[in-house]
């Protein structure tokens, strides 16, 4: 395998590092092109040291002084803002995408990647639930491939290749149901942050984790699975796993069912995606199967997670709803974690502004920012409203 340039849209998040951890382990198969982040400065300057990264962007342009300056004596030339980030994707030094920038940011530097026809491995879900048609339309049309790095979407991908083109009947998303799975709807409604960011399998920052206890998180999953795999909605199944052992499956038309098991580490699906189609060695904890035990399976309770059915609502509707509905959880998410709507207020702000979004059937990509903005306003006049009459 040819050695790999790397860009890590999001380095200083959980996927970002996780990437990272990959990379240290082959540093003879990849090496570093391009580090962006929002605005850790710190974190993301010791990285460019570590790796030599020829590039750095920080999106928060108010720290652009301060890691200039702390990159000073080194030849990492260092950028600031988001366009930056969409310009230096398109180089020509760039071989991979690991597009795991956290919510609808990471939809325009995907964009620009696509169009420049770069290779995307793709962590960032919003990508593809706020635009999923026109994402994918670029990527057909620029022979720019997507390769999945969620461990559920990686182990669709790895099932399909196991298949050899035979026709799906299925597909099983698995869950791991979040850390309130066994919790009664009453006992949810009390949810505090600290409580909904203790997830009992995954490390991963607290948005997703967020996401995670809602189960909204596998909503997206679900929109992701619908673009990336061409598949109908209604033969996608989510099935709550709580060992997130397996990580997903695929049936056929024979009732047969490949599925794909790993322990629950994140750097297995980044490997695979930027290392792909080589399977390469990697220091992760290996399963033991004698000492797994049982493995468990239960269809999820829309009604303790009414957000996950408010996910399969949006793809079906299709159109700028599930935009308006990744929008308003970005909002709704952000202010339960201030403290300033409670664990269900989340799921009713997202079904109020799905309600009220203006609809448009083929949106096109300008249609989608403006949804994104109008649903972005609207939940936060919802939760202002929620505030008042709390």
């Amino acid at each position: 395998m040819e050695k790999r340039r790397i860009a890590i849209l999001g380095s200083t998040g959980s996927i970002g590092r996780q990437t990272l951890d990959v990379i240290r382990e082959h540093p003879d198969l990849f090496e570093v092109e391009l580090l962006t982040c929002n605005s850790s400065f710190v974190t993301i300057a010791a990285q460019a040291r570590e790796f030599d990264a020829n590039n750095v962007v920080i999106c928060d342009e108010t720290r652009y002084k301060v890691l200039s300056d702390a990159l000073g004596d080194t030849d990492t030339k260092v950028f600031a803002g988001m366009k930056s980030v969409c310009d230096l994707v398109t180089s020509d030094r760039v071989d991979i995408v690991v597009a795991s920038m956290v919510g609808f940011s990471g939809l325009a530097p995907t964009i620009a990647a696509l169009k420049a026809g770069k290779v995307i491995a793709l962590a960032n879900k919003e990508t593809l639930v706020a635009a999923g048609s026109i994402v994918m339309g670029l990527s057909r049309k620029y022979n720019a491939p997507i390769l999945p790095v969620d461990s559920e979407h990686s182990a669709i991908f790895q099932c399909l290749l196991a298949a050899q083109g035979n026709k799906v009947s299925k597909i099983h998303l698995t869950a791991s149901g979040g850390p309130f799975r066994t919790w009664d709807k009453e006992k949810i409604a009390v949810a505090t942050k600290d409580m909904a960011l203790k997830h009992p399998n995954w490390s991963m920052g607290s948005k997703i984790t967020i996401d995670s206890a809602t189960m909204m998180n596998k909503g997206f999953e679900v929109i992701e699975a619908r673009w990336l795999f061409n598949t109908p909605v209604d033969k996608i199944h989510v099935v709550v796993h709580p060992e997130s052992v397996i990580h997903s499956m695929v049936e056929f038309e024979d009732g047969a069912v490949i599925a794909q098991m790993a322990s629950p580490d994140m750097r297995e699906p980044i490997q695979f995606a930027i290392g792909f189609p080589e399977r390469l060695p990697l220091g992760n904890k290996k399963l033991d199967f004698a000492a797994l035990g049982t493995l468990s399976f239960f269809e999820p309770d829309l009604d303790k997670f009414p957000a996950l059915g408010l996910a399969f609502k949006a793809i079906e509707k299709g159109g700028n709803i599930p935009c308006a509905l990744n929008a308003a959880n970005e909002s709704a998410v952000a202010a339960y974690l201030k403290d300033k709507i409670p664990f269900y207020g989340i799921s009713n702000v997202v079904r109020e502004c799905m309600e009220r979004i203006h609809f448009i059937a083929e949106p096109t990509i300008d249609d989608i920012f403006e949804t994104n903005k109008q649903a972005r306003s609207m939940a936060d006049e919802i939760i202002v409203s929620m505030g008042k009459k709390a």
